[in-house]
């Protein structure tokens, strides 16, 4: 029998002028809904700096990680087998720079007007932490 683990991963909710920045997840788990800009840690790689390089990749934006502000599992079962399981530690990013623009497994990249968020298709994980964050009921 072969033993498999949780695979540790980032994601970063970062604010810019009352706009938090999202992406369109382009692969599964939750391709085609919105999420916060982030992915899993190489091998050998902290935490802090998977999460820059994540951000950086998938939206062209600089950041430095700050606050962690929640840790959540996505465990993705179909017909009884467990098809992805991701351990989240989602921190907060505090906005350094850098041009927007979607890459890697990003479809599209995006800051979305807090009062728009509603209007988004964001994933129950990332829905989470942005209500959290923000003091959403």
């Amino acid at each position: 029998m072969t033993s498999k683990y949780g695979v540790p991963a980032v994601s970063a909710l970062v604010q810019k002028e009352g706009k938090v920045l999202l992406v369109k997840r382009g692969r599964m788990p939750a391709r085609g809904r919105w999420s916060l800009p982030g992915g899993a840690v190489r091998w050998g790689e902290q935490m802090r700096e998977a999460v820059v390089r994540e951000v950086l990749e998938e939206t062209g934006i600089k950041i430095e990680p700050r606050d962690i502000l929640d840790v959540a599992e996505i465990i993705h079962v179909e017909g009884g087998e467990v098809l992805y399981h991701y351990v989240i530690v989602c921190f907060a990013g505090e906005y350094l720079g850098g041009f927007l623009r979607p890459g890697t497994d990003a479809e599209d990249a995006r800051w979305v007007r807090v009062d728009d968020l509603k209007n988004y298709d964001i994933t129950p994980t990332a829905w989470k932490v942005i209500a959290s964050a923000l003091g959403f009921k």
